[in-house]
């Protein structure tokens, strides 16, 4: 079978980013006296940071003051990550697996295009991507298929040969309306919001290469 394309998430899925995104965003919206709980920050993970510093900051802040605002929390976090940000299991091994069989892969993520250079590089995955899709490539988020048809179309795949791997209940959605197949990874939430996905599954250990060609059938 002709290999298709692998889409990856990177924020929950390639890398343990969570916790460094909860404490910048803490740090920021704390020097505005407000205080962004744990429930705030799993109701918006995923989202772009429009999104969420509309929801949970607030909603009439002027643009140039939002991306101010949002410049700040990403400085933060790139620092925390810089330091101390990890692979999840099974992902180095699916990657170069996925690669061997002649899969083209991409970054398809509405994280800023700094973050994700600077987890590609201390994480030493670089070199695996054909292609990056950020913030800065598209204007509207998931459950938009944006973010995903924009990398297919740089990998020159078709949406029916592409599979998606998420972790965010809005990444699946995506997904499906861009057409692709999904696998969804627990990594964020549990495996019941997730089951719009094709699969589900607790660790990318689970995930081969035949895994993927099955989905495409």
């Amino acid at each position: 079978m002709q290999a298709g394309a692998l889409l990856w998430d990177m924020d929950g899925v390639i890398a343990d980013t969570a916790p460094f995104h909860f404490m910048a965003w803490r740090l920021a919206a704390r020097d505005r006296g407000i205080e962004f709980t744990e429930a705030d920050f799993r109701q918006t993970f995923g989202k772009r940071n429009p999104e969420i510093i509309a929801e949970k900051i607030n909603p009439d802040m002027p643009p140039e003051e939002a991306d101010a605002f949002a410049r700040k929390k990403e400085e933060s976090f790139r620092r925390l990550a810089g330091e101390g940000a990890q692979l999840f299991p099974g992902v180095l091994d699916l990657l170069h697996a996925a690669r061997a069989a002649g899969w083209r892969m991409a970054v398809a993520s509405s994280t800023p295009a700094e973050n994700i250079e600077l987890l590609t590089r201390t994480l030493a995955i670089a070199g695996l991507f054909d292609a990056t899709v950020s913030d800065r490539d598209v204007s509207r988020g998931k459950p938009d298929p944006e973010c995903f048809l924009t990398a297919a179309g740089r990998l020159g795949t078709a949406p029916r040969r592409c599979i998606v791997i998420e972790d965010a209940v809005a990444g699946v959605e995506a997904a499906g309306n861009a057409g692709m197949k999904c696998i969804a990874v627990t990594n964020t939430h549990p495996a019941g919001r997730l089951r719009q996905a094709n699969l589900v599954v607790a660790s990318l250990e689970e995930v081969t290469v035949e895994t993927l060609e099955s989905l495409l059938g």
